[in-house]
């Protein structure tokens, strides 16, 4: 932007936002963005859903959020256009009061139904941070709904003036599963605050809250208990893992419909000792346990970005992760990370080439810090706004 220039009116659409209904990634990445490009002296509205004992208004680190009630009765796709209907309704009723938004900005496909009632008036760009044909594991689904969410998807794509996405792996995928031109589509990573997931704790202390020894080695899991973040794989891997250091434990951090299932895979594979499911817990919480454990992984199938990458490397963790996606992509091999075959051997013996080093897993961690300082929000949201500029 240059100087002396107005601050654009940006109006944001997303189904979930930091404060207002959190489900993953996305809720950080929306607000994340929202509040960078606010500190950068942006006018940034974010319409988003309401949850239970939330006003509908409030302004947070400079972003004005508009929690939107709707009736969310139905399937997912009635879910979606009743919440776009709202969002659109708030939108146009904030307008009459603050002027008129300069972008309309869309964070995946569900409120592609309101993006597509604003199109006529404003210049559109649309967020991917994922795909349906990559959240259930690269595979074409059968079912109406991932029919009609894909759909909704490339749709999406089709009616955007920009499209924004986390990665070249993202990219490529949308190009191929949507023929979305190559020049319409800029990949814009995500960003992190560093400061926020880095807390001195003592971690025989945090430890011990959790019933393991001190100088036991903790290996910490955290993302939705879904099959595209490959918990399953961990599991799977902990028998090897064991096998090397018997006195390692495992922490997992999160909630999905797996849940069950990982539970009594662990108890059949004997194990059961070995791992705590935490279900999900409290941000403080979290990054007690982040700074107390001894390594990081991340066994994702499909993991368009990853932001659970940021955050371990902020709080100067070790990671093992598989190789793909945004996580291939960011990750130097034995430098900032160890990357690994998307199978339960090769994360074992990943974990297991580092679990008893302890001047590696401290010169990881410490290239792993250094590697996320360049992922900054503010450094994301200087790309979006030229991207803004270009369609004014």
């Amino acid at each position: 932007m240059k100087q002396g220039r107005a601050p654009l009116r940006i109006g944001m659409f997303s189904w979930e936002s930091t404060y207002s209904v959190r489900v993953g990634g996305l809720a950080q990445a929306t607000s994340g963005l929202a509040e960078a490009l606010a500190k950068k002296g942006q006018e940034v509205h974010l319409f988003t859903r309401i949850s239970d004992g939330q006003s509908d208004y409030e302004q947070i680190n400079g972003v004005h959020y508009h929690r939107c009630g709707f009736d969310p009765r139905g399937n997912i796709l009635e879910f979606a256009r009743n919440m776009s209907r709202a969002m659109v309704e708030r939108f146009r009723a904030t307008e009459r009061t603050v002027g008129k938004f300069d972008i309309v900005h869309g964070h995946d496909w569900l409120v592609v139904d309101a993006l597509n009632e604003l199109k006529e008036g404003y210049p559109i760009v649309m967020s991917y941070h994922s795909t349906e044909y990559g959240r259930n594991g690269g595979k074409p689904g059968d079912w109406w709904e991932f029919r009609d969410i894909s759909d909704k998807e490339w749709y999406g794509g089709y009616i955007s003036s920009r499209i924004i996405t986390v990665s070249e792996t993202l990219k490529e995928e949308l190009m191929q599963l949507y023929q979305i031109p190559c020049l319409k589509i800029d990949v814009i990573p995500n960003g992190s605050d560093t400061k926020k997931y880095r807390k001195k704790v003592d971690p025989g202390r945090v430890k011990e809250r959790y019933g393991i020894h001190p100088l036991s080695p903790v290996i910490l899991f955290v993302g939705r208990l879904v099959h595209q973040k490959g918990p399953d794989l961990l599991v799977e891997a902990i028998p090897h893992v064991l096998k090397h250091r018997e006195d390692a434990k495992f922490i997992v951090v999160g909630d999905g419909g797996m849940k069950n299932h990982l539970e009594y895979m662990a108890h059949a594979l004997g194990v059961s000792d070995a791992v705590r499911f935490l279900g999900s817990i409290s941000d403080e919480e979290y990054i007690e346990i982040l700074n107390a454990c001894d390594i990081v992984c991340i066994p994702s199938r499909n993991e368009p970005f990853g932001l659970v990458l940021l955050e371990a490397w902020a709080a100067e963790k070790p990671v093992v992760a598989t190789d793909i996606g945004g996580l291939g992509e960011n990750i130097e091999n034995f430098v900032n990370g160890i990357k690994v075959f998307l199978n339960p051997e090769s994360i074992a013996w990943g974990i297991n080439y580092i679990i008893n080093d302890a001047y590696g897993v401290k010169w990881i961690g410490a290239n792993g810090r250094k590697k996320g300082r360049e992922l900054r929000w503010l450094n994301s949201a200087t790309k979006v706004l030229k991207i803004y500029s270009s369609l004014k």
